[in-house]
């Protein structure tokens, strides 16, 4: 029997640990003032719909598997198959992207000469640490999403204060006004998708639901605060780069640490300080890794033993339970595509934009499976048992999740094609290759497939 280990402030601290990243702060912030709207307009007519259908189908259906779980029980075994494969060959694409994030922060740290190739030597090694935690029991691997959680907290804190006294000296780098937070529509394109990947995640903890204490009691509450404290903490984080730096000068992954460098670096204690923060920021990218695969590994391995996915992905280590087989595929993949990727790039802001761009689209098309699997379970099921559900009928549950769909389908649209840049021939070239691969693995997965669909059936 699986340990109950998961209280309500390990799923608020694992769920802010998985959505709320410092990577998607930059390109937020290169968005300029108008991401102030963004930020508020996306939260309405998306943060918070995705945020209550998680939560309840979080606690309504709160099969291991999360996410896989609920497309299977809505749409049959091959559509959770596609499901589980998006959404874990998504996080073996974008750790690459993280590990470059986290080795380009290093170098500007502590080894400014320090090559591409270099970082990319320091982002193969990240990977494979990642993969070993996956390895570790969840009751170890569990404190590394909570002590990133809680590290991003702080360091969102320290901007926000370091801005203010900044800002109060110096004054404000970007022109805060009126008309500069009306969205510029052609400008604000590009980096629009990143505030919306930014916003994903609040299912993720649902994967682990084995080893929740009450997830119909607890799920509801932690998402709520969660989300509360993800969309104050970026809104006023994105406020204080743009405090500091001017939009058009933000570097997709040495932003962090210019805007740190310039609101506490004046003097040798603030420059001790920025370092520290920047060792804490180090963690937390390494911490998203670690979050996400725990979660994702899960997912892949409930498919795998089903039969929808390769076998491989079942194998369980003998002596922790974990994904064995899931976690080591994840490590592979993830090597082969940041070597790839890295002979493509020019610099590491090229090389950690592609591959976030890759992953994002790759990692969206669950999600909006999801939304209808959704509709879906409340159509079907209506008396179905659920401890928390969304106000306002079916009615307002359509309204939300297709609101959902289509800010998800935007954004997916936007990563592949941008209209100051054109088409993203390696983003769209990635998508189509992952996804005719996935269809192969799922192919060789149901040969040896016998187990019945499985449809919604209340659960008590």
């Amino acid at each position: 029997m699986t340990e109950k280990i998961l209280g309500k402030k390990d799923l608020v601290l694992f769920t802010v640990s998985a959505i709320l990243l410092l990577d998607t702060l930059a390109s937020a912030a290169s968005v300029g003032v108008s991401s102030i709207f963004w930020w508020l307009f996306l939260g309405v007519v998306f943060f918070i719909p995705f945020a209550l259908i998680s939560a309840e189908m979080s606690c309504s259906y709160p099969e291991q598997g999360g996410i896989y779980a609920w497309v299977k029980t809505a749409y049959g075994s091959r559509w959770a198959a596609r499901a589980s494969w998006g959404y874990w060959i998504n996080t073996a694409v974008w750790i690459p992207a993280i590990a470059i994030l986290f080795a380009g922060i290093f170098k500007q740290m502590f080894i400014p000469d320090l090559s591409l190739f270099g970082q990319i030597a320091i982002g193969i090694t990240l990977t494979w640490i990642t993969v070993a935690v996956n390895i570790i029991s969840l009751d170890i691997g569990r404190f590394i999403p909570d002590t990133g959680a809680v590290l991003k907290i702080l360091i969102f804190l320290a901007l926000i204060v370091g801005a203010f006294n900044y800002v109060g000296e110096h004054g404000m780098a970007n022109e805060f006004t009126l008309a500069a937070l009306k969205p510029d529509w052609q400008a604000s394109f590009q980096y629009i998708p990143a505030i919306i990947y930014g916003m994903l995640g609040f299912e993720l903890v649902s994967a682990s639901s084995d080893e929740m204490k009450d997830p119909a009691r607890d799920m509801p509450k932690a998402v709520l605060i969660s989300a509360a404290i993800i969309i104050v903490l970026y809104l006023f984080g994105t406020i204080a780069m743009l405090a500091a730096i001017p939009a058009q000068d933000i570097n997709l992954v040495e932003g962090l640490m210019d805007t740190l460098y310039l609101l506490f670096g004046q003097t040798l204690a603030g420059q001790t300080f920025a370092m520290v923060l920047g060792i804490a920021a180090l963690f937390t990218f390494f911490s998203n890794g670690v979050t996400w695969a725990l979660g994702c590994n899960r997912a892949a391995a409930e498919a795998a033993k089903m039969g929808e996915l390769p076998a491989i992905f079942a194998k369980e280590s003998k002596s922790n339970g974990t994904p064995l087989g899931a976690s080591l595929m994840m490590g592979v993949v993830s090597t082969a595509t940041i070597v790839l990727y890295g002979f493509l790039a020019g610099s590491n802001e090229d090389l950690f934009w592609s591959l976030f761009a890759f992953s994002a689209v790759i990692f969206m098309l669950p999600y909006i499976a999801m939304m209808l699997a959704f509709i879906k379970a409340r159509v079907e099921q209506p008396e179905h048992y659920r401890p928390y559900k969304i106000p306002g009928g079916l009615l307002v549950a359509r309204l939300f999740a297709y609101s959902c769909i289509t800010v998800l389908s935007m954004a997916i649209v936007l990563f592949i094609y941008s209209p100051e840049e054109g088409m993203q021939w390696p983003v769209l070239v990635g998508v189509i290759v992952t996804l005719i691969i996935g269809e192969f693995a799922i192919r060789i997965a149901e040969k040896d497939k016998s187990e019945p669909t499985m449809r919604f059936s209340a659960i008590k």
